[in-house]
């Protein structure tokens, strides 16, 4: 075995194995939603083994939870890849969000406390520095997480659950096709939909939500990529 495989080995042999596949599925993610892995870029399951050091079971698991969330696609007989989202499922992905989230903003509003928007703001000011940090990952989570926040303060906990799992799939459109370092809206949207949503106006929160949503899919840069194999040896390593 050489030296640099020795750590990954080992990482495959202790600790809490729920925590260490989280941490693969942590991985995977971030180099998805980074573009290190790019759109339709295979993902053996043996390679993924070798390289984390885990059972290839283990890897499979990890590839069915990445695939109940869009990021990954399993198709029989070849295995998976990395989603490639087409112009159609942006569109129908944006179409969504603008019907159901500036829906409820109205009940949103009405739930609105000053702790709560005390919380948001927090949230908007740490996707704001993770952006001038370059940390484009991080910023497309706190602003999926923001807005699944807005949907769940609704109280309506099944258009919530909708909502996260529409942020989950716009979060891989924007890491593949928006612009590094933006995230196709002003710095400053998500404070200004909190001043509405504080001041109890749901409807000029609906109509600024909407305006927002489209902005985001208006910055998109549809490009088809040619199916890759990726390097997962060099992604992962180090």
């Amino acid at each position: 075995m050489s030296s640099e495989a020795q750590p990954r080995k080992r990482l495959g042999k202790n600790g809490d194995g729920a925590k260490r596949h989280d941490a693969i599925y942590r991985a995977i993610s971030d180099a998805i939603i980074e573009h290190r892995l790019k759109p339709g870029a295979r993902l053996r399951e043996d390679a993924l083994s070798e390289v984390f050091g885990v059972s290839r079971t283990g890897i499979r698991k990890i590839l069915q939870r990445l695939a109940l969330e869009q990021l990954v696609t399993l198709t029989p007989r070849r295995g998976a890849s990395v989603t490639r989202p087409t112009a159609d499922e942006a569109k129908d992905v944006f179409d969504a969000r603008q019907m159901v989230e500036c829906g409820l903003m109205p009940a949103t509003a009405r739930n609105m406390t000053p702790d709560n928007a005390s919380a948001l703001r927090d949230m908007a000011h740490r996707e704001r520095e993770a952006l001038r940090a370059g940390e484009q990952s991080t910023a497309i989570k706190l602003s999926a997480a923001f807005h699944e926040r807005l949907a769940q303060l609704s109280g309506n906990a099944t258009l919530a659950d909708f909502v996260a799992r529409l942020c989950s799939r716009s979060s891989l459109i924007l890491a593949v096709y928006g612009n590094p370092g933006h995230l196709g809206c002003e710095s400053h949207d998500h404070d200004e939909l909190i001043r509405f949503l504080e001041a109890g106006d749901g409807e000029r929160a609906a109509a600024f939500m909407g305006r927002h949503l489209k902005a985001i899919e208006a910055s998109l840069s549809i490009v088809e990529e040619e199916e890759e194999v990726p390097d997962l040896e060099q992604i992962f390593s180090g």
